[in-house]
């Protein structure tokens, strides 16, 4: 009997502990990730500063990798940023070093990336102009505008490498400097290979960048109607007349007009009151070519 009563004690504190240990873990523990596991920012750092850099390979890589003919000395000098060459005089000054010691020997891409820039235009002018004949003047200077501008050649840049090889003050490399950039890599290349060269590297480069793009994203047309009538009078063609197709509810708030542009002969009615009516509503034209 007595056994069997410290038997039951035993086994009965037993339980209660295995009660308060089961509790202690549901309360006290949770599923945590370990600190090498959980998210953390990636602290970006110059290429200079990894080791085994070796720059003068890279600038080779790149021009061996896009399958140009670069000019090295032109190349390099493209990657070199005024406000490098500020930087590191800046630097050297503050360590005591005279100015003539100080002065690095080193060329901007001030020029290139004008002679870049000019040559950028011209060709996609051209370009625009060859393949969209009926495009207005100014949906080409929209387009060229579009495909020069920061983000489109920034993108470009960052996915052929150039932000590795741009020596600027700044890390990383800001939207300015690296449009700069290249636009000086333009200009090298047209001076080491030719504009014939220079030219299809900015068809296969930046010209692609319109794929998928509407018009009208990169084109606000202002006054469309004032388009018409002048692209109209430039080709000797009858100016475009609105006329009233079909209409519906037009005694009613939200009246419906249905309005067609013509030029020259064609069917339909568009007397003095209908056309009073159209300066009441404004609906949205579409250009399309004319016959």
């Amino acid at each position: 009997m007595a056994s069997g009563y410290i038997v039951s004690r035993g086994v009965l504190t037993l339980g209660i502990h295995y009660q308060h240990f089961c509790r202690n873990v549901l309360l006290t523990q949770t599923r945590e990730k370990k600190r090498w596991m959980k998210a953390y920012t990636l602290l970006m750092e110059r290429n200079a500063q990894k080791p085994n850099w070796d720059y003068h390979a890279e600038v080779q890589a790149f021009s061996s990798r896009l399958k140009e003919s670069f000019s090295p000395e032109l190349l390099k000098t493209a990657f070199v940023n005024p406000c490098y060459i500020q930087s590191e005089q800046e630097r050297r000054q503050a360590l005591g070093v005279d100015t003539e010691t100080a002065a690095l020997v080193l060329r901007d891409n001030i020029q290139l990336h004008t002679q870049g820039l000019e040559f950028t235009k011209s060709f996609m002018s051209d370009w625009c102009r060859d393949s969209f004949p009926s495009l207005p003047s100014k949906g080409v200077v929209a387009i060229v505008g579009h495909l020069i501008s920061h983000p489109v050649v920034c993108h470009v840049a960052r996915n052929l490498a150039i932000e590795d090889l741009t020596m600027s003050a700044q890390f990383p490399v800001p939207d300015e400097v690296l449009h700069s950039t290249f636009l000086a890599v333009i200009g090298a290349l047209q001076k080491s290979s030719g504009a014939e060269r220079a030219g299809l590297f900015i068809r296969d480069f930046l010209v692609t960048q319109l794929v998928g793009k509407d018009l009208f994203e990169m084109w606000s047309v202002v006054n469309p109607m004032g388009l018409l009538v002048e692209e109209l009078s430039k080709r000797n063609v009858a100016l475009p007349e609105p006329r009233l197709t079909r209409s519906a509810g037009a005694g009613t708030v939200l009246p419906l007009y249905f309005v067609g542009l013509y030029s020259g002969a064609a069917s339909g009615v568009c007397p003095p009151i209908h056309q009073q009516q159209l300066k009441d509503v404004t609906p949205s034209f579409t250009m399309s070519s004319i016959s």
